[in-house]
């Protein structure tokens, strides 16, 4: 069923029965250092930014959803043997009753990872925050706005990037900054917000922490955009992060 149009705005949009989820599966972590990981994906649905190439189309610009209960989804998770859980959107911090999940999935013993845009700082127990800060090629301009209408270009750009939410999640948490890249001329933003952040946290930003990830949905575009961020990667110092499950299932559902 679709998400009501308030879901995209702001944090604390929680349906208030439970969270509103577009898929629930297990399956391989298919980026990050935790990549060939049997994890379990909850993903949320909704989320405050567009970005235009977003491979979670249905909890963003078309977003869909079944309302769980915390209890519910605990116990879905319980069906599956891995002991990983991420948390995923969409935007899954938008929610109040993710905090409600992340102390739940804690306190059986399960290790978190949080897949957030970095706009957004809740305090809960996470494992891992893999923050993934929207650069300015990911504006829905009026020539790559899958609506075609350009209505979220200036939202969207006006948002996707929170330094104090940056901030605090990195000085909170085990982080990696995790940078989606298609070519070159992505880098001087990339290495201009990392520096900021270094400067304005008390803790260590390494090189290893700063993951090039490349951008694509689709093995053929994958196949267009792993060269550049491959070399990027070596040419900076910064780690090279696969799709794992877009190579091993394409653009499949519940991969």
């Amino acid at each position: 069923m679709p998400v009501s149009s308030d879901l995209d705005e702001a944090p604390g949009e929680s349906d208030a029965d439970g969270l509103p989820i577009n898929e629930l599966f297990e399956s391989l972590q298919g980026e990050g250092r935790l990549a060939g990981v049997p994890s379990v994906f909850v993903r949320t649905s909704g989320c405050n930014l567009r970005c235009w190439f977003c491979d979670s189309y249905h909890t963003s610009w078309e977003p869909t959803h079944a309302t769980m209960s915390v209890d519910e989804i605990l116990a879905e998770v319980a069906s599956y043997d891995a002991d990983h859980v991420v948390l995923t959107g969409g935007e899954p911090l938008i929610h109040d009753s993710a905090v409600d999940l992340l102390d739940a999935l804690d306190d059986r013993g399960y290790h978190t990872t949080v897949e957030t845009n970095g706009t957004v700082f809740r305090d809960a127990p996470i494992d891992l925050a893999s923050v993934s800060p929207k650069l300015a090629s990911s504006t829905p301009t009026p020539e790559r706005d899958p609506k075609g209408d350009g209505e979220w270009a200036e939202r969207h750009d006006a948002r996707r990037i929170d330094r104090d939410a940056l901030g605090a999640l990195v000085e909170a948490y085990d982080v990696q900054l995790k940078f989606v890249v298609s070519d070159r001329g992505e880098m001087d933003e990339i290495t201009d917000l990392v520096a900021r952040l270094r400067e304005a946290v008390d803790v260590r930003i390494r090189d290893a922490d700063v993951l090039l990830m490349p951008e694509g949905a689709t093995r053929d575009r994958i196949e267009e955009t792993r060269p550049v961020a491959a070399e990027l990667a070596r040419e900076y110092g910064f780690r090279y992060t696969p799709r794992l499950h877009v190579n091993l299932w394409n653009d499949a559902p519940e991969t």
